[in-house]
């Protein structure tokens, strides 16, 4: 069984749902996850905001975040994971930005990552409402992640990895949940 198959099958078992932010990866997180079979269920669908000011436009990553310190930084992989949940109304955002190749990006070196996750409850950690966000996109409260990678390898490389890794990251906060959940219905036992 694929990632992309086990994390639709963990959400499908809680009635959840999916939805993606993609910068680096330019779409192949959604083509992993719509290549199997059944998975309309859970996954709602993506943005691949490639464009800086599309982040902006589109996933209500803060503006002056963006002019900053660019792209490729960890607090912008966080609000891009908030801003397509909630955008797109899913349970669950998962975002990708970094630098692909084959030259460095806002001062980073190829193979810069990061990947976020935003959970049901609202989203990963950041304070105050981003500067000039679409109505509509939540603060985050602290229950998301940001990873962030360093990679090697060529472009495509890099890319793959990218997708595998955050997949992973989300099948590990699935599971995670499932568990936290079964110890809280048992009394903390």
């Amino acid at each position: 069984m694929t990632e992309a198959a086990r994390v639709l099958a963990l959400l499908a078992e809680r009635g959840q749902t999916l939805a993606v932010a993609e910068s680096l990866t330019g779409g192949l997180v959604a083509a992993e996850l719509t290549g199997v079979p059944g998975a309309s269920a859970s996954f709602c669908g993506s943005v691949t905001a490639y464009a800086t000011a599309l982040k902006h436009e589109l996933l209500g990553v803060d503006a002056a975040l963006l002019a900053e310190r660019g792209a490729v930084d960890p607090e912008v992989a966080s609000q891009m994971a908030a801003g397509v949940r909630a955008r797109l109304g899913a349970d669950w955002g998962l975002a990708t930005t970094g630098v692909a190749g084959p030259d460095p990006q806002d001062g980073q070196p190829v193979g810069t990552v990061y990947v976020a996750v935003a959970g049901p409850a609202g989203g990963v950690s950041r304070t105050g409402s981003p500067a000039g966000s679409p109505e509509g996109i939540p603060v985050g409260s602290p229950t998301g992640k940001v990873v962030p990678l360093r990679l090697n390898g060529d472009r495509g490389e890099i890319r793959r990895e990218s997708v595998r890794i955050v997949l992973e990251l989300l099948r590990e906060e699935l599971s995670g949940n499932v568990r936290a959940q079964d110890t809280e219905q048992n009394g903390g036992n």
